[in-house]
């Protein structure tokens, strides 16, 4: 097949999940061609399957706000014509949705080409952005008229049907790991220099905005602290960062609080880590929480969105409560007290891990895609 990939470049987990997918498929034998304002950022090697497409967006004195969706829509066109795609799949539903939805338009009236779009739902496109009464109109009839739509949790795709007037199904396909990529790695020498007195190590990865809850990340360590001798490990970069520093130093933690900034090789800390933190207010699905898992670190998380699908309670790690702190601290402590419960849970946390690998889940998407050609086709 050759599939049309739109996404958003960066670091947040939609855009790596599109990327990865990519990735898996060219390798897999798709022709693969990504269309978007900046390369992927985990798009960083070569594949004689895989094509990037930039969107350019020129300056106009006339606009305060460029037109990305009008530019991404006419490169939509251009790519489909010249690249004789076979599908378009967008990840996150704003403004990727409606740009391909225009694309379709144009390319069908204009071209005779019915060109099918499956788009893909992956969270706060959904459960902040897209309830603001600005967007939903437009989320609404982007997914209505998609050819097939996915999302990355059961949750997720109950809040889009809870929240939106949606008249089509919502297929569920979970994230995935790349287990070749995330898995424990021996870095003793590593650990040992962040935790020479064998400190067990915390760690926190996301992008620090206020949804993640990074100010309770620093308030369960503490409670950590305070019984097991231990580090934390901040991983990012965001608006909460500063937050999170100040509130370290206030409770006397910070000397024990390493914040790493945005990391590329996320797995190579993540296999010194022995408890994984995630206090997220919302959640569609908890990607970083599963790259933890699979490099068999335990999560202590809220229970919120879907990361009761992922984080098994008291078998690979523990939920409570938004904001429940102390019951966070207790589950924390509880699991790192003792040598051979914490192991156990790191081999359940690596065990549930594999049900998620990439070669699992890639088929699914596989199958999706030809179902909905094959449903295009037979619309002609």
């Amino acid at each position: 097949m050759k599939i049309g990939i739109v996404c958003y470049p960066t670091f947040g987990g939609s855009g790596v999940v599109a990327t990865e997918l990519g990735k898996a498929l060219a390798a897999n034998g798709h022709e693969i061609h990504f269309i978007t304002y900046r390369q992927p950022a985990r798009l960083d090697f070569f594949s004689e399957n895989l094509y990037y497409h930039e969107v350019a967006v020129s300056q106009y004195p006339l606009f305060d706000f460029l037109p990305y969706e009008s530019a991404l829509a006419s490169k939509l066109v251009d790519v489909v014509r010249f690249e004789k795609l076979d599908l378009i799949h967008v990840h996150y539903a704003i403004p990727h949705a409606s740009a391909a939805f225009m694309a379709k338009q144009i390319l069908l009236t204009t071209y005779g080409i019915n060109i099918p779009v499956v788009t893909t739902l992956h969270g706060t496109d959904i459960t902040l952005v897209g309830k603001d009464k600005s967007f939903s109109p437009v989320v609404t009839f982007s997914i209505n008229q998609s050819d097939g739509v996915t999302a990355v949790s059961q949750n997720l795709k109950d809040e889009t049907l809870r929240y939106f007037d949606i008249s089509r199904d919502i297929i569920v396909i979970p994230n995935f790991i790349d287990l070749d990529r995330f898995s424990n790695k021996d870095r003793s020498h590593f650990k040992k220099a962040i935790a020479p007195g064998n400190e067990r190590i915390l760690v926190h990865t996301s992008n620090f905005r206020k949804v993640k809850n990074t100010e309770d990340v620093i308030r369960i360590f503490k409670k950590v602290h305070d019984v097991i001798p231990s580090k934390l490990l901040m991983v990012g970069d965001g608006p909460e960062r500063r937050n999170a520093e100040e509130l370290s130093r206030e409770l006397d933690v910070c000397g024990d609080v390493r914040f790493l900034g945005k990391q590329d090789a996320v797995e190579e800390i993540l296999s010194v880590s022995d408890l994984f933190l995630m206090p997220s207010s919302s959640e569609s699905f908890g990607l970083a929480a599963l790259e933890a898992m699979a490099c068999q670190v335990p999560v202590v998380s809220s229970n919120t969105g879907g990361l009761p699908e992922l984080n098994e309670n008291g078998v690979t790690g523990f939920l409570s409560n938004v904001g429940d702190v102390d019951d966070m601290a207790k589950n924390a402590i509880y699991i790192l007290e003792d040598v051979e419960r914490l192991e156990k849970f790191k081999e359940a946390a690596l065990n549930h891990a594999k049900k998620f690998q990439l070669s699992n889940i890639m088929p699914l998407y596989e199958q999706y895609y030809q179902q909905v050609i094959d449903q295009t086709t037979k619309a002609q």
